[in-house]
């Protein structure tokens, strides 16, 4: 109709078949599994395709999660889906946020980590915990085309760690309404309330 803008483009839709989960973490992988089961998808890994782990030189969560899916996409030659997440610490001014995993050191030394989060916390007394988790899912094609998702968790930082069954941060964080944290919380219900769930609601609601 004359006076109307320009229609949104359709999302595009993921066919059945086979999906590069481009992402080196084990546990995310597994998170990625149990979330995609449902969908009738086969997923491969970038490990298991030796694929090479981009530098993450994105400015936003989305930006590095957009290079890691179509540089997997561009390899592998398959629709691929990468998440970038970080737990961001109001109190810090949103670190580690981007910068989440670097703060574990090319050892991915976690433990470590989480102490700096809690030093950081307790320079000054009293100082709030509030915190976030964001997961921003890119699905890329070999063609470069991109769709996104954004998802979020709000809770606050717990000290000292509690609990084995999460990765990453998980031992420090712990979701509102709950009182125990994500390494504490059974893994289908992390992964019903988790920010990478919110980001796969909307993901799986949109493509599939």
């Amino acid at each position: 109709m004359s006076g109307e803008g320009p229609q949104p483009q359709a999302i595009r839709k993921l066919q059945r078949g086979k999906l590069v989960i481009a992402s080196h973490n084990q546990g995310k992988v597994a998170e990625f599994r149990e979330l995609l089961a449902p969908y009738g998808v086969e997923l491969l890994s970038a490990a298991e395709l030796d694929l090479p782990e981009p530098e993450e030189t994105g400015t936003t969560f989305v930006a590095n999660a957009e290079l890691k899916a179509l540089s997997a996409a561009d390899l592998s030659g398959l629709p691929a889906l990468s998440d970038d997440s970080g737990l961001c610490v109001e109190a810090l001014g949103g670190d580690p946020g981007l910068f989440s995993a670097r703060w574990a050191g090319p050892d991915k030394d976690f433990g470590m980590a989480m102490r700096l989060v809690e030093d950081r916390l307790s320079e000054e007394p009293e100082t709030p915990r509030e915190a976030h988790f964001i997961c921003a899912l890119a699905l890329a094609w070999p063609d470069g085309h991109v769709e996104w998702f954004e998802g979020r968790v709000d809770g606050c930082i717990v000290w000292p760690p509690r609990g084995d069954k999460g990765h990453g941060y998980d031992p420090i964080f712990q979701p509102l309404g709950y009182d125990k944290t994500f390494a504490e919380i059974d893994p289908a219900v992390k992964n019903a309330i988790s920010h990478r769930a919110d980001a796969f609601r909307q993901l799986t609601d949109a493509v599939f």
